[in-house]
Protein backbone atom coordinates (compact mmCIF):
# COMPACT_ATOMS: atom_id res chain seq x y z
CA UNK A 1 0.00 0.00 0.00
CA UNK A 2 2.80 2.43 0.92
CA UNK A 3 4.56 1.71 -2.37
CA UNK A 4 1.37 2.39 -4.32
CA UNK A 5 0.84 5.68 -2.52
CA UNK A 6 4.45 6.67 -3.09
CA UNK A 7 4.20 5.68 -6.75
CA UNK A 8 1.06 7.80 -7.15
CA UNK A 9 2.78 10.78 -5.52
CA UNK A 10 5.86 10.39 -7.74
CA UNK A 11 3.65 10.10 -10.84
CA UNK A 12 1.92 13.34 -9.88
CA UNK A 13 5.27 14.98 -9.11
CA UNK A 14 7.08 13.89 -12.29
CA UNK A 15 4.10 13.82 -14.62
CA UNK A 16 5.27 10.49 -16.06
CA UNK A 17 4.64 6.91 -14.82
CA UNK A 18 7.93 5.85 -16.42
CA UNK A 19 9.93 8.43 -14.47
CA UNK A 20 7.93 7.61 -11.35
CA UNK A 21 8.95 3.93 -11.60
CA UNK A 22 12.61 4.88 -12.07
CA UNK A 23 12.57 7.24 -9.08
CA UNK A 24 10.71 4.66 -6.94
CA UNK A 25 13.24 1.96 -7.80
CA UNK A 26 16.05 4.37 -6.97
CA UNK A 27 14.51 5.14 -3.57
CA UNK A 28 14.01 1.44 -2.80
CA UNK A 29 17.61 0.70 -3.83
CA UNK A 30 19.02 3.43 -1.58
CA UNK A 31 16.90 2.24 1.36
CA UNK A 32 17.97 -1.36 0.80
CA UNK A 33 21.67 -0.47 0.61
CA UNK A 34 21.36 1.67 3.74
CA UNK A 35 19.31 -0.65 5.93
CA UNK A 36 19.20 -4.21 4.52
CA UNK A 37 21.77 -5.07 1.85
CA UNK A 38 19.93 -7.56 -0.37
CA UNK A 39 20.80 -5.70 -3.58
CA UNK A 40 24.39 -5.45 -4.86
CA UNK A 41 26.42 -2.26 -4.53
CA UNK A 42 27.28 -0.38 -7.72
CA UNK A 43 30.03 1.67 -6.08
CA UNK A 44 32.06 -1.11 -4.45
CA UNK A 45 32.86 -2.98 -7.71
CA UNK A 46 34.15 0.25 -9.28
CA UNK A 47 36.43 0.90 -6.33
CA UNK A 48 37.60 -2.70 -6.42
CA UNK A 49 38.49 -2.45 -10.12
CA UNK A 50 40.55 0.64 -9.40
CA UNK A 51 42.42 -1.15 -6.61
CA UNK A 52 43.05 -4.16 -8.86
CA UNK A 53 44.55 -1.93 -11.56
CA UNK A 54 46.80 -0.28 -8.99
CA UNK A 55 47.95 -3.62 -7.58
CA UNK A 56 48.72 -4.98 -11.05
CA UNK A 57 50.94 -1.98 -11.69
CA UNK A 58 52.54 -2.37 -8.27
CA UNK A 59 53.36 -6.03 -8.86
CA UNK A 60 54.68 -5.30 -12.37
CA UNK A 61 57.11 -2.79 -10.87
CA UNK A 62 58.02 -5.08 -7.95
CA UNK A 63 57.49 -8.81 -8.69
CA UNK A 64 58.61 -9.69 -5.14
CA UNK A 65 55.78 -7.76 -3.48
CA UNK A 66 54.05 -10.72 -1.85
CA UNK A 67 51.43 -8.74 0.14
CA UNK A 68 50.34 -6.98 -3.07
CA UNK A 69 50.00 -10.32 -4.88
CA UNK A 70 47.94 -11.75 -2.02
CA UNK A 71 45.67 -8.71 -1.93
CA UNK A 72 45.27 -8.83 -5.71
CA UNK A 73 44.23 -12.49 -5.53
CA UNK A 74 41.76 -11.73 -2.74
CA UNK A 75 40.11 -9.00 -4.81
CA UNK A 76 39.96 -11.31 -7.83
CA UNK A 77 38.14 -13.85 -5.67
CA UNK A 78 35.62 -11.14 -4.78
CA UNK A 79 35.15 -10.58 -8.52
CA UNK A 80 34.70 -14.35 -8.97
CA UNK A 81 37.81 -14.56 -11.12
CA UNK A 82 38.77 -17.77 -9.37
CA UNK A 83 41.08 -19.25 -11.99
CA UNK A 84 43.18 -16.11 -12.23
CA UNK A 85 43.20 -15.78 -8.45
CA UNK A 86 44.50 -19.33 -8.16
CA UNK A 87 47.37 -18.49 -10.53
CA UNK A 88 48.42 -15.70 -8.17
CA UNK A 89 47.95 -17.70 -4.97
CA UNK A 90 49.60 -21.01 -5.76
CA UNK A 91 53.18 -19.64 -6.02
CA UNK A 92 52.75 -17.95 -2.60
CA UNK A 93 52.29 -21.16 -0.59
CA UNK A 94 55.85 -21.32 0.73
CA UNK A 95 56.08 -17.61 1.51
CA UNK A 96 52.71 -17.53 3.30
CA UNK A 97 52.63 -21.05 4.73
CA UNK A 98 52.01 -19.69 8.26
CA UNK A 99 49.20 -17.31 7.21
CA UNK A 100 45.74 -18.59 8.08
CA UNK A 101 44.23 -15.82 5.94
CA UNK A 102 46.17 -17.05 2.91
CA UNK A 103 45.01 -20.66 3.29
CA UNK A 104 41.41 -19.54 3.70
CA UNK A 105 41.65 -17.46 0.51
CA UNK A 106 43.19 -20.38 -1.37
CA UNK A 107 40.52 -22.72 -0.02
CA UNK A 108 37.76 -20.36 -1.13
CA UNK A 109 39.30 -20.14 -4.59
CA UNK A 110 39.69 -23.90 -4.99
CA UNK A 111 36.20 -24.53 -3.64
CA UNK A 112 34.65 -22.44 -6.42
CA UNK A 113 36.80 -24.23 -8.99
CA UNK A 114 35.28 -27.54 -7.78
CA UNK A 115 38.68 -28.75 -6.53
CA UNK A 116 37.05 -29.85 -3.30
CA UNK A 117 39.77 -32.11 -1.89
CA UNK A 118 42.44 -29.42 -2.25
CA UNK A 119 40.00 -26.81 -0.95
CA UNK A 120 39.26 -28.84 2.20
CA UNK A 121 42.98 -29.33 2.82
CA UNK A 122 43.63 -25.60 2.51
CA UNK A 123 40.73 -24.67 4.78
CA UNK A 124 41.74 -27.17 7.42
CA UNK A 125 45.25 -25.77 7.21
CA UNK A 126 43.84 -22.31 7.90
CA UNK A 127 41.96 -23.58 10.96
CA UNK A 128 44.98 -25.47 12.26
CA UNK A 129 46.95 -22.21 12.24
CA UNK A 130 44.15 -20.09 13.70
CA UNK A 131 40.71 -21.59 14.48
CA UNK A 132 39.26 -18.09 14.71
CA UNK A 133 40.64 -16.77 11.42
CA UNK A 134 38.15 -14.43 9.76
CA UNK A 135 35.76 -15.11 12.65
CA UNK A 136 35.63 -18.81 11.71
CA UNK A 137 34.76 -18.28 8.03
CA UNK A 138 36.59 -21.50 6.94
CA UNK A 139 33.93 -23.46 8.82
CA UNK A 140 31.24 -21.89 6.61
CA UNK A 141 33.20 -22.85 3.50
CA UNK A 142 33.67 -26.42 4.73
CA UNK A 143 29.95 -26.61 5.47
CA UNK A 144 29.19 -25.47 1.92
CA UNK A 145 31.46 -28.19 0.52
CA UNK A 146 29.89 -30.91 2.66
CA UNK A 147 26.27 -29.71 2.32
CA UNK A 148 25.37 -31.98 -0.60
CA UNK A 149 27.50 -35.03 0.05
CA UNK A 150 27.32 -35.22 3.86
CA UNK A 151 24.84 -32.78 5.46
CA UNK A 152 25.62 -34.04 8.97
CA UNK A 153 29.27 -33.06 8.58
CA UNK A 154 28.12 -29.71 7.27
CA UNK A 155 26.02 -29.25 10.41
CA UNK A 156 29.06 -30.03 12.55
CA UNK A 157 31.06 -27.33 10.74
CA UNK A 158 28.27 -24.81 11.22
CA UNK A 159 28.05 -25.68 14.90
CA UNK A 160 31.81 -25.03 15.18
CA UNK A 161 31.33 -21.69 13.44
CA UNK A 162 28.44 -20.82 15.73
CA UNK A 163 30.64 -21.51 18.77
CA UNK A 164 33.12 -18.91 17.55
CA UNK A 165 30.62 -16.45 16.10
CA UNK A 166 27.50 -16.95 18.18
CA UNK A 167 25.84 -13.76 16.91
CA UNK A 168 26.00 -14.81 13.25
CA UNK A 169 22.47 -15.12 11.91
CA UNK A 170 23.96 -16.33 8.63
CA UNK A 171 25.17 -19.48 10.40
CA UNK A 172 21.76 -20.10 11.98
CA UNK A 173 20.00 -19.55 8.65
CA UNK A 174 22.28 -22.01 6.84
CA UNK A 175 21.97 -24.47 9.71
CA UNK A 176 18.18 -24.35 9.38
CA UNK A 177 18.50 -25.07 5.65
CA UNK A 178 20.62 -28.13 6.37
CA UNK A 179 18.16 -29.37 8.98
CA UNK A 180 15.43 -29.09 6.34
CA UNK A 181 17.60 -31.03 3.90
CA UNK A 182 17.87 -33.82 6.47
CA UNK A 183 14.12 -33.77 7.13
CA UNK A 184 14.58 -32.43 10.67
CA UNK A 185 11.80 -29.86 10.28
CA UNK A 186 11.30 -29.22 13.98
CA UNK A 187 14.93 -28.28 14.49
CA UNK A 188 14.84 -26.19 11.32
CA UNK A 189 11.87 -24.15 12.60
CA UNK A 190 13.49 -23.72 16.02
CA UNK A 191 16.71 -22.49 14.44
CA UNK A 192 14.83 -19.97 12.28
CA UNK A 193 13.05 -18.72 15.39
CA UNK A 194 16.42 -18.27 17.08
CA UNK A 195 17.45 -16.01 14.16
CA UNK A 196 14.79 -13.49 15.21
CA UNK A 197 15.68 -13.78 18.88
CA UNK A 198 19.38 -13.19 18.22
CA UNK A 199 18.69 -10.30 15.85
CA UNK A 200 16.62 -8.46 18.45
CA UNK A 201 19.44 -8.80 21.00
CA UNK A 202 22.16 -7.41 18.71
CA UNK A 203 23.53 -3.89 19.15
CA UNK A 204 22.48 -1.39 16.49
CA UNK A 205 25.80 -1.42 14.62
CA UNK A 206 25.71 -5.23 14.35
CA UNK A 207 22.11 -5.34 13.13
CA UNK A 208 23.17 -3.61 9.91
CA UNK A 209 25.44 -6.49 8.88
CA UNK A 210 23.04 -9.23 9.99
CA UNK A 211 19.78 -7.68 8.73
CA UNK A 212 19.93 -9.44 5.37
CA UNK A 213 20.06 -12.90 6.97
CA UNK A 214 17.42 -12.00 9.54
CA UNK A 215 15.07 -10.97 6.72
CA UNK A 216 15.78 -14.15 4.74
CA UNK A 217 15.11 -16.22 7.87
CA UNK A 218 11.82 -14.36 8.46
CA UNK A 219 10.72 -14.96 4.86
CA UNK A 220 11.64 -18.65 5.17
CA UNK A 221 9.52 -18.92 8.31
CA UNK A 222 6.55 -17.36 6.50
CA UNK A 223 6.82 -19.92 3.74
CA UNK A 224 6.55 -22.58 6.41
Amino acid sequence: MIKLVLFGFLWWLTGSPFLAVIVLLGILYVLDRRYIGLTPSFVKPMRRLGTIRRLRQQVAMNPNDIPAKHELARLLIERKKYREAKEWLMPLQDALEHSAEFWDDLGACLMHLQETDAAEAALRNALSINPRVKYGTPYLRLAAIEAKKDPQKAINHLESFRTIHSSSIEAYYKLASLYEQLGRTGEAKQTLTECSTIYRSLPRYKKRTERKWALLAFMKRLRG
